[in-house]
């Protein structure tokens, strides 16, 4: 099924998360580019799966590497092909593109728990890019997690100059739901957008045993620098032995 059957972060949304969402891809930086260095990893192609707005493609292009950035939403890839203008940015699912020959593989902002593309599965997609990795390559990610304090039902309210946002958020045991409603301001009116996300909980010893089934030597890592993570989230590092 072709990929662009399957919405998520329409024009609107992408402009809001490029505009205020990026601090948490900003505050990953340096502990991914700390990831590379301590693998050795000094140039190369990296992968930048669900690339966004493109602010990790334009570090690694910075830090010299060579970037394919990878997003599902069109939206998306043509502000990462602004942001990251030397990057090959591509509009397609994790699910199913080509994962060329690489050093890395990165990931940042749970993009690998969101149910997209239905088809969606991590263990097929360790495998796809344990085939890729070159020896002593790496892959790194953060995910949702299970975490009972955060079950229930919460509302998020955002006013920006430009735009205006509400997200109520549902969590059960196994799924975050995410129901948005953005209104973007478009002269002397706002214009109204309504998407919905859901990202599924992954327990981190599946995840482990996910990465060790496909061939990795594996940990999870919990802080990006000096911030440590909220326990519903969880970060995985994994090597390709060389």
């Amino acid at each position: 099924m072709p990929a662009e059957l399957y919405p998520g972060y329409g024009p609107d949304l992408a402009f809001a998360h490029a505009d205020g969402h990026t601090g948490f891809v900003e505050l990953a930086i340096p502990t991914m580019l700390g990831f590379l260095r301590e693998a050795g990893i000094r140039d190369g192609l990296v992968v930048d799966l669900g690339c966004g707005s493109g602010v990790l493609a334009r570090a690694l292009l910075d830090a010299g590497y060579d970037v394919l950035g990878v997003d599902l939403s069109p939206a998306m890839v043509e502000l990462a092909r602004h942001n990251a203008p030397r990057a090959r940015i591509v509009q397609a699912s994790f699910v199913d593109v080509e994962v060329p020959d690489c050093a890395a593989v990165l990931s940042v902002g749970q993009c690998l728990g969101y149910q997209f593309d239905p088809r969606a599965t991590l263990p097929a997609l360790f495998h796809r890019i344990g085939a890729a990795l070159q020896p002593g390559g790496l892959l790194a990610f953060d995910l949702n997690a299970p975490d009972p304090a955060e079950r229930g039902h919460s509302i998020l309210h955002r006013d920006e100059p430009g735009w205006s946002l509400i997200a109520e958020t549902t969590v059960d045991t196994e799924t975050l739901t995410r129901r948005i409603t953005l209104f973007r301001r478009e002269g002397d009116a706002y214009r109204r957008s309504d998407e919905q996300h859901v990202v599924r909980l992954h327990e981190a010893t599946s995840v482990l045993s996910g990465l060790k089934a496909a061939g990795f030597d594996a940990r999870t890592f919990h802080a990006y620098g000096d911030s440590p993570f909220p326990a519903g989230l969880v970060g995985y590092h994994a090597r390709k032995p060389s």
